[in-house]
Protein backbone atom coordinates (compact mmCIF):
# COMPACT_ATOMS: atom_id res chain seq x y z
CA UNK A 1 0.00 0.00 0.00
CA UNK A 2 2.70 2.13 0.90
CA UNK A 3 4.31 1.87 -2.66
CA UNK A 4 1.34 3.25 -4.38
CA UNK A 5 0.99 6.29 -2.42
CA UNK A 6 4.95 6.27 -3.47
CA UNK A 7 4.40 6.63 -6.79
CA UNK A 8 1.28 8.79 -6.58
CA UNK A 9 3.58 11.08 -4.77
CA UNK A 10 6.01 11.24 -7.59
CA UNK A 11 3.98 11.25 -10.17
CA UNK A 12 2.23 14.45 -8.20
CA UNK A 13 5.46 15.79 -7.80
CA UNK A 14 6.15 15.44 -11.76
CA UNK A 15 3.05 17.31 -12.57
CA UNK A 16 3.36 20.11 -10.05
CA UNK A 17 7.20 20.89 -11.23
CA UNK A 18 6.13 20.91 -14.63
CA UNK A 19 3.18 23.39 -13.91
CA UNK A 20 5.44 25.15 -11.68
CA UNK A 21 8.23 25.90 -14.71
CA UNK A 22 5.92 27.11 -16.85
CA UNK A 23 4.63 29.23 -14.65
CA UNK A 24 7.51 30.77 -13.95
CA UNK A 25 8.49 30.76 -17.88
CA UNK A 26 5.32 32.51 -18.67
CA UNK A 27 5.29 34.90 -15.78
CA UNK A 28 8.24 37.22 -17.69
CA UNK A 29 7.51 38.70 -21.36
CA UNK A 30 9.85 41.27 -23.28
CA UNK A 31 9.36 43.42 -26.15
CA UNK A 32 11.44 45.43 -28.66
CA UNK A 33 10.78 48.56 -29.42
CA UNK A 34 13.20 50.90 -31.29
CA UNK A 35 16.26 48.65 -29.90
CA UNK A 36 15.07 48.81 -26.44
CA UNK A 37 14.24 45.97 -24.29
CA UNK A 38 11.05 46.52 -22.65
CA UNK A 39 10.38 43.37 -20.18
CA UNK A 40 7.08 42.78 -18.15
CA UNK A 41 6.89 40.26 -14.91
CA UNK A 42 4.00 39.14 -13.35
CA UNK A 43 5.42 38.43 -9.34
CA UNK A 44 2.29 36.82 -8.10
CA UNK A 45 2.40 34.42 -11.01
CA UNK A 46 6.05 33.99 -10.43
CA UNK A 47 5.31 32.97 -6.41
CA UNK A 48 3.11 30.80 -7.44
CA UNK A 49 5.26 28.79 -9.71
CA UNK A 50 7.70 28.65 -6.90
CA UNK A 51 5.40 27.20 -4.60
CA UNK A 52 4.15 25.15 -6.91
CA UNK A 53 8.16 23.57 -7.30
CA UNK A 54 8.05 23.57 -3.40
CA UNK A 55 5.24 21.32 -3.32
CA UNK A 56 6.52 18.90 -5.88
CA UNK A 57 10.35 19.05 -4.74
CA UNK A 58 8.26 17.73 -1.15
CA UNK A 59 6.20 15.86 -2.98
CA UNK A 60 9.29 14.14 -4.36
CA UNK A 61 10.94 13.18 -1.32
CA UNK A 62 7.63 11.65 0.34
CA UNK A 63 7.15 9.50 -2.79
CA UNK A 64 10.87 8.38 -3.02
CA UNK A 65 11.09 8.28 1.35
CA UNK A 66 8.26 5.69 0.78
CA UNK A 67 9.68 3.71 -2.15
CA UNK A 68 12.66 3.52 -0.34
CA UNK A 69 10.49 1.76 2.38
CA UNK A 70 10.30 -1.91 2.31
CA UNK A 71 9.08 -4.83 4.96
CA UNK A 72 11.54 -6.45 5.76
Amino acid sequence: MKSVFGIILVVVALILGYLGVNQIQESTSAVKVLGIEVRAEDKGSKETGYIQLGLGVVSLAAGIYLLGKRKK
